[in-house]
């Protein structure tokens, strides 16, 4: 079979189960072979080999079967950086990137910023910062070992030495004298009982880092609560959140003291970065 028709085939197959059905064929095709797709657009007459065919159909049918690309392949870009991620962490997405911009400019007048980030997963947002910001100090956490273990992986191939990195349930393992001027975080935000957890690549993401309680503001409420003990005069909270969860979210921010409180929208127009300032 040539690489044409092994897209043309794939692409065909995978029509009713994505929405990005070619791009996904050339992309786990660019991973058989070990080539980039300007290969692909090169070289459409060249054959694949038996065992080649036999993968190519594997992936295939495990993305037919809703497997998320970024896991077939094992990573996904952010903020410029392609980063591994695995089937114990969140699919970096580019809404995301809200939350880093954000981020940065909360901390563009600071020198050697101290930022903290809750849940950091494949530690996207993290590695970001650090990337954007080599002088500041960043703590990133996770309640799973696997995924900090992903994280870290990520930290020594992107070279990022200004980040470290620890296992710990929310603030657990943060001393408690510990003061920052910025904390982060993408928490788990989704109802417990929403529809979204049992569709699209959400089915097959770890379900501790996606739903959060009957209204899904559990974590989100305990991170307003608590983030003041870490913070800074005038530090900084800045939090992910649902499309429907910014009203309540400014909400709590206010209700627990926070100032310049406001609420940002996602690529889509969507409520999706909340923050506020704590006076201290």
């Amino acid at each position: 079979m040539q690489i044409r028709d092994a897209i043309q085939q794939a692409s065909q197959a995978l029509a009713l189960s994505s929405e990005s059905a070619r791009l996904d064929a050339e992309l786990l095709l660019c991973k058989v072979l070990g080539k980039n797709r300007s290969y692909l657009f090169a070289w459409p007459e060249k054959e694949l080999n038996a065992q080649q065919q036999a993968s190519f159909q594997t992936w295939l049918e495990q993305r037919r079967q809703g497997m998320p690309i970024a896991y077939l392949l094992g990573y996904r870009e952010f903020w410029g950086l392609d980063l591994e991620v695995t089937a114990a962490t969140l699919i970096p997405r580019p809404d995301t990137e809200l939350l880093v911009q954000l981020a940065l400019e909360r901390m563009s007048a600071l020198t050697a910023p101290s930022i903290l980030d809750l849940g950091t997963g494949s530690g996207a947002i993290a590695l970001a910062l650090a990337k954007e910001r080599p002088d500041a100090k960043l703590l990133a956490l996770d309640k799973s070992a696997e995924a900090v273990a992903v994280a870290q992986r990520n930290q020594q191939r992107l070279g990022l030495n200004n980040l470290r990195l620890l296992v710990s349930d929310w603030f657990s393992a943060v001393p408690i004298a510990s003061r920052f001027d910025l904390i982060v975080s993408n928490p788990p935000y989704i109802s417990e009982n929403d529809r979204h957890l049992f569709e699209g690549d959400v089915r097959f993401e770890p379900r501790s880092a996606l739903s959060s309680g009957v209204e899904g503001l559990d974590d989100l409420n305990y991170i307003i609560q608590t983030a003041p003990n870490y913070l800074n005069a005038q530090g900084w909270l800045l939090l992910e959140h649902g499309y429907d969860q910014g009203l309540a979210v400014t909400k709590l921010l206010k209700m627990t003291g926070y100032t310049e409180v406001a609420c940002y929208p996602d690529l889509g127009g969507n409520d999706r970065v909340s923050l506020g300032c704590y006076p201290l």
